[in-house]
């Protein structure tokens, strides 16, 4: 199934058909579907930033420290964000820092595809880097596509809104030749963060401590993005080149705590850089691709304001380069070799600092067979991790071999009806930080290992009468986190150690439901996702918070998106809901309850059609009902919101 999908893109006749090859196709009909989000349904949500978008997928908790320049990440069935993934265009985004990527600092705009894979990809075509994540988000950016005999495509956006938000971009295409193409987007962001919130504590009695209406003032954002890239194609193979550079200086917000509710002097500068490509070339029934990254990242955060300052800077480097191989013995039988190599190393300006420089090998072995409706793969990830330091202790040489294996069957000829499971088993190595963070770090930590299980089923299907189409997906999973990397306090509130303590597990169930169908010339598309998860601590028997459920993460989440077009109109509705959630790793109990919160989107987009161009107004009002509501304990989010986006395909 690989190789042929990828021939498809090889042997098109243009660049423009190149561009418009749909990779969608292959994750519908994957033995571990994907959950996406894609062109007008991107559109449609009123999503600021890609951890905006991905809130609507089951089974992920984003943690949002308040407002358009809060830190966001993500955590993916109670795992942790250090075990998601995150790959954009095909090749990982890495902080070796602190294992987490901000995903409050990518746009929308850009974005063609969002994919989030439990487990892996189903394509063993692939580097041995995407065999070595327990989930994983896939940011597949818009291609250069040509119509009409068009050599150039421009694309104008402006949005503004509450918090005083500016956010002008620009997208130019350029056909050089019908093998070439260039393209160049740029963007702005700047808000002052500032936004009215009510701050309602209680104390342990059940008394009122606050009960206020005050405003945010620590969130402000000036950021811009530059992407500048070429695409190619030639005899069998095709090609991608693309530099990024991302520039902020944001307001880091700060906890409400204490009586002190306003800005707190907090800053953070961002230069991030980074240079990547590949090249993928097919010689009959074996293929081969190269990718390749050079990434620097600076960071300069600043405290002016609290008891103890802090004014500090970091370095991290980055390079990688991937080979991939598939081959096909047969029709029903292929086998894939990846081996990858990463450099990382980490400058700052703190007293007794390591200087850690880590040297990274994987290889990847796996194969996949299909024997009429049974679908078998497997493959075996080796990773070699060797560190050095110029100060201090460094951490142990790692060698680990990690399994998995995945299963598809398809019991009805007739119906698209799919049961399927998996097994992966994995593991995560301790962060910089982790390891040698002045007063924190601890280099004989071991590395997190996790273990999954998942059991699910896919059933779609195409309709003619009132409904039109109609699908759902359900899985069950079982994860086990051994060696899980914890902060314990040792002496001092300024000193922490970094322990190998803990143990978690997590059960859950996963269910999305699609449909389709049309009332006259209104054309309705709802979506339904609804997540359990019991996430428990299983350390130790005598912890009074034993088989609790760890912070911030609820057992019940859902989501419900329902969207209308009619003619050149465009109407879009969600609501996201989040149980209630635990702030501390101790027991969970009244004091430590965060209340379930929701909000209510709605959007309005009109289109108009100019001689070539196409114009298009939106109107977005975001969480309708002023929903008074914190992510993170102690970090407001903003209540209601607006947005109003003009936009030109020239």
């Amino acid at each position: 199934m690989c190789s042929i999908n990828t021939f498809a893109q090889i042997e098109r006749d243009s660049i423009m058909e190149l561009q418009q090859v749909e990779i969608l196709s292959i994750n519908q009909k994957a033995v571990i579907p994907a959950q996406e989000l894609k062109g007008e349904q991107l559109e449609a949500l009123n999503s600021h930033s890609v951890a905006d978008a991905i809130r609507y997928f089951a089974g992920v908790q984003i943690k949002d420290y308040g407002g358009v320049g809060g830190l966001k990440t993500v955590d993916v069935r109670g795992m942790g964000s250090q075990h998601v993934g995150v790959f954009y265009d095909g090749i990982q985004l890495g902080n070796a820092q602190n294992g987490m990527v901000d995903l409050g600092k990518f746009s929308l705009d850009d974005m063609e595809v969002i994919s989030l894979y439990n487990g892996q990809k189903s394509n063993i075509f692939q580097p041995a880097k995407d065999y070595a994540s327990a989930s994983a988000i896939y940011l597949q950016t818009k291609r250069p596509s040509f119509k009409d005999n068009k050599n150039t495509n421009v694309t104008l956006r402006y949005k503004l809104g509450s918090i005083q938000l500016i956010n002008p971009s620009v997208r130019v295409e350029q056909k050089i030749t019908d093998q070439l193409a260039a393209f160049l987007s740029a963007e702005y962001v700047k808000t002052n963060g500032v936004y009215k919130f009510r701050y309602q504590r209680k104390n342990r009695d059940g008394s009122t401590a606050y009960d206020t209406v005050l405003k945010r003032r620590d969130g402000q954002v000036d950021a811009k993005r530059v992407e500048l890239g070429l695409v190619g194609k030639g005899y069998n193979s095709n090609w991608n080149v693309k530099g990024y550079l991302y520039d902020s200086d944001r307001g880091v917000p700060a906890a409400i705590v204490r009586g002190r509710f306003d800005g707190r002097g907090q800053t953070w500068v961002d230069k991030n850089y980074f240079l990547q490509g590949s090249y993928e070339k097919r010689f009959n029934k074996f293929q081969s691709k190269v990718n390749a990254k050079f990434a620097y990242d600076f960071t300069h955060y600043t405290d002016t304001v609290s008891t103890v300052k802090a004014e500090n800077k970091y370095i991290q480097r980055e390079a990688y380069v991937s080979w991939a191989n598939i081959y096909s013995i047969t029709d029903k039988w292929d086998v894939s070799f990846s081996t990858d190599y990463q450099f990382n190393n980490l400058d700052a300006d703190l007293a007794e600092f390591s200087y850690p420089t880590r040297h990274t090998n994987l290889v990847a072995f796996a194969s996949t067979y299909r024997w009429d409706k049974f679908y078998l793969q497997g493959s075996l990830l080796g990773s070699f991790v060797k560190e050095s330091v110029e100060k201090n202790t460094s951490s142990p040489d790692k060698n680990v071999w990690t399994p998995t294996i995945i299963a598809n069957y398809q019991p009805f000829t007739r119906e698209d009806f799919n049961i399927r499971a998996f097994y992966k088993r994995i593991f995560r190595m301790p962060t910089f930080n982790d390891l040698y963070y002045t007063n924190v770090g601890f280099s004989n930590l071991k590395p997190e290992y996790s273990s999954q299980y998942n059991l699910g089923f896919s059933y779609k299907k195409l309709l003619d009468g009132f409904f039109k189409s109609f699908s759902i997906d359900a899985d069950a999973y079982y994860n086990e986190v051994t060696d899980k990397i914890v902060a314990a306090p040792s002496g001092s509130l300024f000193r922490f150690t970094m322990l190998n303590l803990a143990k978690t597990k997590m059960k859950g169930v996963d269910i999305k439901v699609r449909s389709s169908f049309q009332l006259g010339e209104i054309h309705f598309s709802p979506s339904a996702n609804y997540s359990f998860l019991e996430a428990q601590d299983v350390s130790n028997p005598s912890d009074t918070f034993y088989k609790n459920q760890i912070p911030y993460t609820p057992k019940n989440s859902g989501s419900f998106v329902m969207s209308a077009k009619y003619r050149t109109w465009n109407f879009n509705y969600s609501f996201i809901y989040v149980g209630e959630r635990y702030n501390v790793h101790k027991d969970n109990i009244r004091v430590n309850r965060l209340n379930p919160w929701f909000t209510n989107d709605l959007g309005v987009h009109k289109e108009f059609q100019i001689n070539q161009n196409l114009l298009k107004v939106s109107f977005e009002l975001n969480n309708v009902l002023n929903q008074q509501y914190d992510v993170v304990y102690n970090y407001p989010m903003p209540g209601r919101q607006f947005k109003i986006i003009l936009s030109a395909n020239l």
